[in-house]
């Protein structure tokens, strides 16, 4: 399975290993796992024509969860005829995406356009729902669904052979790198069921002979475990930071961006992350909304 199995480098703001869309040819079809933002469009479509294949030739996207790095040119894919799979709480942002688009327009102001690019609504027919536990057939593999929140209440995590695709709840890694950073934008980070979540991926490595784990940042490892144990650690170690410094802040929101942003670099660079690599780091997963993420944890699961 995994000789069929390409990674795509959708060249996010025109950097190497950004985001990641994953192509599977089966007998039946051609399945991505991701889209990539509407921006990156043009990427992807070269990368599929460098492979002899054009958007029509999509006949399944699964999608780990909405936001707009992961999902925002699952329009493009639908309007080409593919059927868009998604976990079944984040389905109707798919269907009508204008509140999912105006809250991260609130976020990203005018950068929004070149960051994501266009998003369009998917029609109601070519939408799946899934929860956990279901399975999609994709020729001889049978695709699994699992149900991992904490990064964001819709997310699921797939399992296609010996490969599981993460999305954001397996953490962000860059090729070369041992870091597991946690990424922890607004609004819906619940470190309480990331550490369920990560009890069932390590659950699907012992009992699914997996062999990979594939995060949308980025690529292919095969140090599951160690990967794992790394991620239990970001965990623990943004529980601490917010216990320690959250309760009862009053510095302000720039101040608690620089210190959440230094806590962030500082973790990097004990793990020997580089400042070019760090720079990719920051462009999957800035640090700067992990300071409202952390902080809307802080206030919605502690208090």
């Amino acid at each position: 399975m995994l000789d069929r199995l390409a990674t795509l480098d959708l060249q996010f703001q025109d950097r190497e290993h950004i985001i990641a869309a994953y192509l599977y040819p089966h007998a039946d079809g051609v399945a991505l796992i991701e889209t990539g933002p509407g921006s990156t469009v043009p990427t992807l479509q070269a990368r599929l024509a460098a492979r002899g294949l054009t958007p029509a030739d999509i006949s399944e996207v699964f999608l780990t969860h909405i936001h707009l790095d992961h999902a925002g040119a699952a329009g493009h894919f639908a309007r080409h005829g593919a059927t868009i799979y998604a976990h079944h709480v984040g389905i109707p942002h798919l269907s009508s995406p204008d509140r999912l688009l105006a809250s991260a327009r609130r976020i990203y102001g005018d950068d929004m356009d070149a960051l994501w690019g266009e998003m369009h609504p998917v029609p109601d027919d070519q939408l799946v729902a899934l929860h956990d536990g279901d399975t999609v057939p994709l020729g001889e593999e049978d695709l699994g669904a699992l149900d991992t929140p904490g990064h964001a209440s819709h997310h699921m995590s797939y399992v296609l052979g010996d490969v599981c695709f993460t999305g954001d709840v397996g953490g962000v890694r860059m090729p070369e790198e041992r870091h597991v950073e946690l990424p922890l934008a607004p609004p819906e980070i619940d470190l309480v069921s990331w550490r369920e979540s990560l009890s069932a991926l390590r659950a699907a490595a012992d009992h699914q002979g997996l062999a990979h784990l594939a995060p949308t940042h980025f690529g292919l490892y095969d140090d599951i475990f160690a990967h794992l144990q790394r991620l239990e650690a970001a965990i623990e170690a943004a529980d601490e930071w917010a216990a320690e410094h959250l309760p009862g802040w009053s510095s302000g929101e720039d101040a608690l961006q620089d210190a959440v942003t230094a806590w962030m670099r500082g973790q990097a660079s004990d793990h020997g992350v580089d400042e070019d690599a760090w720079e990719r780091y920051e462009l999957s997963n800035p640090s700067w909304m992990a300071a409202p993420g952390l902080q809307r944890y802080w206030e919605t699961h502690t208090s």
